[in-house]
């Protein structure tokens, strides 16, 4: 038998002004019910993921989002799925309403040091380690470059 390809989904880590990242808790009665994630949703054919993510969040959150870098992806099993986890790290375009939970029970912005007291997916939780370690490698970089 051979294996089924990942699932590719797509995630947003957006940030706001304050530096704080949004979250967007999964209603009840779908699969990860309540927990929190990074929003986002599954590749649709002929899409990038790019394509796929400013989709999502227009669709999701009714925002209009700058993608600003791809972190790295990565495959979650989540028993009965598997799926490619693609992250980008983005921020709502200047001229966008904020986000609105279209299609969630509730959104969050979170500070960094708070992240570890929301139930998150447990794809979600690399795409924070990656994310963490490209801030780690911006602020030693601009530390860096300041000396």
């Amino acid at each position: 038998m051979i294996p089924a390809r990942p699932l590719p989904v797509v995630c947003a880590v957006i940030f706001n002004r304050d530096d704080r990242v949004l979250l967007a808790q999964r209603p009840a009665h779908k699969h990860l019910g309540m927990k929190w994630e990074f929003p986002g949703g599954k590749i649709e054919a002929g899409e990038s993921p790019e394509q796929a993510l400013v989709r999502e969040i227009r669709e999701e959150l009714g925002c209009e989002i700058f993608i600003r870098r791809a972190l790295p992806p990565f495959t979650h099993d989540y028993g009965t799925v598997v799926i490619e986890m693609i992250p980008f790290v983005c921020e709502l375009a200047p001229t966008s309403p904020m986000p609105r939970a279209h299609e969630h029970a509730a959104l969050a912005w979170v500070e960094i040091a708070e992240l570890k007291n929301y139930d998150l997916a447990p794809a979600d939780w690399p795409v924070v380690e990656a994310w963490l370690k490209l801030i780690g490698k911006l602020e030693r970089r601009v530390r860096f470059e300041a000396d």
